[in-house]
């Protein structure tokens, strides 16, 4: 039975709030709990632990098994691995996409069972806009990337428990500080992650313009 990971630790500067990310109210509700709400209804989901800024452990949801989260993401879903001794496979996710629902988590858990030859199968987009690298000066074009072949990654990201442990426990602590994506720590070690097709829709809350783009979609959702 899988584990579900939440990372909530994000103190949301940008979002100008005073309070961390996950806690900024969303349609009348804590950001966070619009994720536990739709981890609970995954079936095969039987455990979810919070990583939480180390003094909010009081706001985890109820049921849920909070757990401080770390000076950067990789500390944080580490903690939060610890917090949950079984369970294979492993969801990571960052409760600042509140949109994600409980069919995409289900599909992605579907995926790596279908692929035993995958380490991790992770929610991404394909790119639509013309992306282009840039020299060290920061502002002359080095060249353009073929989008055909990029994707936007998202969450949630699933892993297969050993594969997750080992990327974590054999990656320098200055490698960890620096991941921004659980999922490369495994692509270092040369194991295979998949690509699940997901909705452009399962934004990331980063700024106030996400905030209120999350707040008519969620809206939308209501009878």
């Amino acid at each position: 039975m899988a584990v579900a990971l939440i990372v909530a630790a994000g103190r949301g500067e940008r979002l100008g709030s005073g309070r961390p990310k996950a806690l900024v109210p969303l349609c009348g509700r804590p950001m966070l709990e619009w994720s536990v709400d739709e981890l609970r209804r995954v079936g095969s989901v039987t455990r979810i632990a919070v990583a939480l800024p180390a003094d909010r452990l009081d706001a985890a949801p109820p049921g849920t098994i909070a757990v401080a989260g770390g000076a950067h993401r990789s500390q944080s879903v580490a903690n939060a691995l610890a917090a949950c001794p079984d369970g294979d496979p492993v969801i990571v996710h960052d409760a600042a996409r509140p949109l994600a629902r409980a069919d995409l988590f289900e599909r992605a858990l579907q995926e790596l069972d279908s692929h035993p030859e995958a380490a991790a199968v992770i929610a991404a987009v394909p790119v639509a806009d013309t992306i282009k690298e840039v020299s060290g000066d920061g502002a002359t074009v080095a060249r353009t990337l073929d989008r055909a072949r990029l994707w936007a990654v998202q969450t949630p990201q699933v892993f297969r428990r050993e594969a997750l442990e080992q990327a974590l426990a054999d990656t320098s602590t200055e490698l960890l500080a620096l991941a921004t994506d659980d999922a490369w720590l495994v692509e270092r070690r040369g194991m295979a992650v998949r690509v699940l097709a997901a909705d452009p829709a399962n934004l990331k809350v980063t700024t106030p313009t996400d905030l209120r783009v999350a707040e008519l979609l969620l809206g939308e959702r209501r009878p």
